[in-house]
């Protein structure tokens, strides 16, 4: 993985967590051919553990293939929730927590 590649290191993005793709706006440029162009993505692979669904790929330099950063993301559901995050050099770092009920009981706590 590479810090000089990007605008900030592990950038917090909140509640955007993706699956796939690359947060093009946070890279600055490959380091070994200076080119800021679109990335490839490789060795994508998806498992899944004690009900957890783990993706995890690289971004490549399209130019020299030079490895910008590991991009894992993660999904499972924990009771009423279903729990994604992200952790990525480039893409950030982000949670995000959403009910699979029908009316989200964190909600129904606030209007009483």
């Amino acid at each position: 993985m590479c810090g000089d590649c990007v605008e900030k290191k592990y950038p917090n993005r909140g509640n955007t967590c993706l699956e796939n793709g690359s947060f093009l706006l946070n890279f600055a440029g490959c380091a070994v051919c200076s080119k800021r162009d679109f990335m490839l993505i490789t060795n994508r692979s998806l498992k899944e553990e004690d009900g957890e669904e783990i993706v995890t790929y690289d971004h490549l330099c399209k130019n020299c293939h030079h490895v910008i950063a590991r991009h894992e993301y993660t999904f499972s559901i924990m009771d009423e929730f279903q729990e994604y995050t992200m952790l990525c050099l480039l893409c950030g770092k982000a949670e995000d927590t959403i009910s699979i009920l029908p009316d989200d009981p964190r909600q129904m706590a606030l209007l009483f």
